[in-house]
């Protein structure tokens, strides 16, 4: 017996999961005593939760979904659509207890110290056009997979509903620290999402050398390949993502919500290695589905990954395909829950707080935020909807979140750079990339930058007969850096006393059971730590990197180094 395309044991399997992570959510939410511990959590996870945090709100079905879709086109170089944070991976061990040593709840709090309250809103309002981009495309991604698995009797619209609901019981009551304790099991079961396609995929199609005697094309199988996704394709990309990852909104949660440095450089280190093995895993699906559906006509190309569920599970045994939904609901909750709180905490924290009710109770601030969660979600599923592709959303996801970083990077390594020149460099960069795009709302074209200018472009710089994204990637990039450079030189600096202030929180590690203080302040009775810098002229601020730090960059980077020679000898089996 069937219900909406799937049998009894599935939908079983289905509702177990989310009343037990329902439950354990709300649960969870005993630890909620003010409005930071609803933001923040109360800085107390140890490696191993912090590990599966960083790993679960990271991870999201969508990226399956993108993955899997862009193999079935690209070939195996599809891979760089979740691996372009790969080379950035090393640096989560220096980046990670810088974030924790802010002592801050939001990245906000960033930019009001660093530089002032209106750079810290401009933030927010950016940071929360990010997270809102990042829901819709993982409700889009998750969607579509739960349609192609149910042989489309699952609307997706019900999907994104029902999946909502879900998230928003326990997170709107347990904050930050629901999403952590509710992210240790969905990452189990995140992993469980990537790989329990993949043997019976494999051994339908005879093995990777079954997949050459089907795919004759030798370039599906590169990780860089003639076409799209060149070296030139993956560098850039790779850089645009390194400069985006600073200003992510919900970054500050993964690294702060750790009890000491070496749980935030763990945590999010280690938890961010898992998910470039499970994006292997995602590859090689793709790969099968190409074997597996190439004499056959996709309508959507995003249901490649559900449809591989739907065929192939069922042959295994019972309940499987109700353990994959099961699976990918975890994915797209365990990211959704902790974007929904960072945007809660931003809105709430660095807009509300600040410029419109400045001193109500904290009960006040927790129902705002509690509010704003379900707000910013509604918004997301809006955006779901309007999404042409998941690809499609992930690219725009890409572009918006590198729009602050260059100001967030810039301004922590050169004490030059002033409040005017993030504002100048941000919109400048805003500019640059919708004027290299196309613009629609509601369906009505605004403009279309193709259209204009692409046949005057050199064809280098194409694509398909449209600007090629690493170009668009350059453009925005160089101008927005450009502008906070020249705008910063013009400008008055920002005041002497700020700025030591400031780097002095910055080197000064957290100690043990370091009390709770306002952000970038030192907590009573702590001297800061001496200053230690690489250059000590041109106002530049890099600090010196310690013993710890360049063990863990260093042994990180080994990892990397020796993940991409397994997976080229992956790729090369059956030759």
């Amino acid at each position: 017996m069937t219900v909406f395309g799937l049998p009894l044991i599935d939908w079983l399997v289905i509702l177990v999961y989310l009343v037990g992570i329902t439950i354990i959510g709300v649960w969870a939410a005993r630890r909620v005593k003010s409005s930071t511990s609803f933001f923040i959590s109360d800085r107390k996870f140890g490696k191993l939760m912090m590990m599966f945090f960083n790993f679960g709100t990271g991870t999201h079905s969508d990226q399956a979904v993108s993955v899997a879709a862009k193999t079935y086109h690209a070939g195996a170089s599809g891979i760089w659509y979740q691996w372009l944070w790969l080379f950035c991976t090393p640096l989560y061990w220096i980046i990670a207890p810088m974030f924790r040593r802010m002592r801050a709840v939001t990245t906000s709090d960033y930019f009001e110290a660093r530089f002032d309250k209106s750079t810290a809103v401009l933030f927010a309002v950016v940071a929360v056009m990010n997270l809102t981009i990042n829901i819709g495309v993982m409700l889009k991604g998750s969607s579509a997979m739960i349609e192609a698995v149910s042989g489309g009797a699952i609307d997706p619209t019900y999907a994104i509903v029902a999946m909502t609901i879900m998230f928003l019981i326990y997170g709107v009551a347990g904050g930050l620290s629901a999403a952590i304790v509710t992210d240790f099991i969905q990452g189990l079961l995140t992993i469980v999402l990537s790989f329990l396609i993949l043997p019976f995929a494999l051994w339908k199609v005879g093995g990777m050398a079954g997949l050459r005697e089907t795919i004759h094309d030798p370039h599906m199988f590169s990780l860089v390949a003639p076409g799209e996704i060149t070296a030139f394709f993956i560098a850039i990309v790779t850089l645009n993502a390194l400069v985006g990852y600073g200003t992510q909104p919900h970054t500050m949660g993964l690294c702060a919500a750790g009890r000491t440095e070496m749980e935030a450089r763990v945590g999010m280190t280690c938890g961010m290695f898992i998910k470039r093995f499970c994006t292997v895993a995602w590859v090689l699906t793709g790969l099968c589905a190409v074997a597996l559906y190439m004499s056959q006509e996709l309508a959507d190309v995003d249901h490649v990954y559900g449809l591989m569920a739907r065929d192939l599970l069922p042959q295994i045994a019972p309940g499987l395909v109700g353990l994959f939904i099961a699976s990918m609901l975890a994915a797209v909750m365990s990211s959704c829950d902790a974007f929904m709180v960072a945007c809660s905490a931003l809105f709430t924290e660095n807009v509300y707080r600040k410029l419109i009710v400045r001193n109500a109770p904290d009960r006040h601030y927790m129902l705002v935020g509690r509010l704003a969660s379900v707000m910013i979600v509604l918004a997301g599923i809006v955006f779901a909807f309007s999404l042409e592709s998941v690809v499609t959303g992930l690219e725009i996801f890409w572009k918006v979140a590198a729009m602050m970083g260059l100001a967030f990077w810039v301004g922590l390594f050169w004490r030059r750079t002033t409040t005017a020149g993030v504002w100048v460099g941000t919109l400048a960069g805003f500019a640059t990339f919708l004027f290299t795009s196309n613009i629609s709302v509601l369906g009505h074209q605004l403009w279309d930058f193709n259209a204009s200018f692409a046949d005057k472009l050199p064809d280098f710089m194409l694509w398909e007969g449209e600007l090629y994204l690493p170009w668009q990637m350059i453009f925005y990039l160089i101008t927005g850096l450009a502008a906070i450079i020249i705008t910063s030189l013009l400008t008055p600096r920002t005041p002497r006393e700020q700025l030591d202030r400031f780097y002095a929180c910055l080197r000064t590690p957290i100690g043990p059971d370091e009390p709770e203080t306002e952000p970038f302040t030192l907590p009573a009775g702590v001297d800061p730590a001496p200053r230690r810098v690489w250059f000590d002229f041109l106002d530049l601020e890099i600090p010196r990197i310690s013993m710890v730090g360049w063990a863990g960059l260093v042994g990180a980077s080994v990892a990397v180094a020796a993940l991409i020679a397994v997976v080229y000898w992956i790729f090369s089996l059956g030759t």
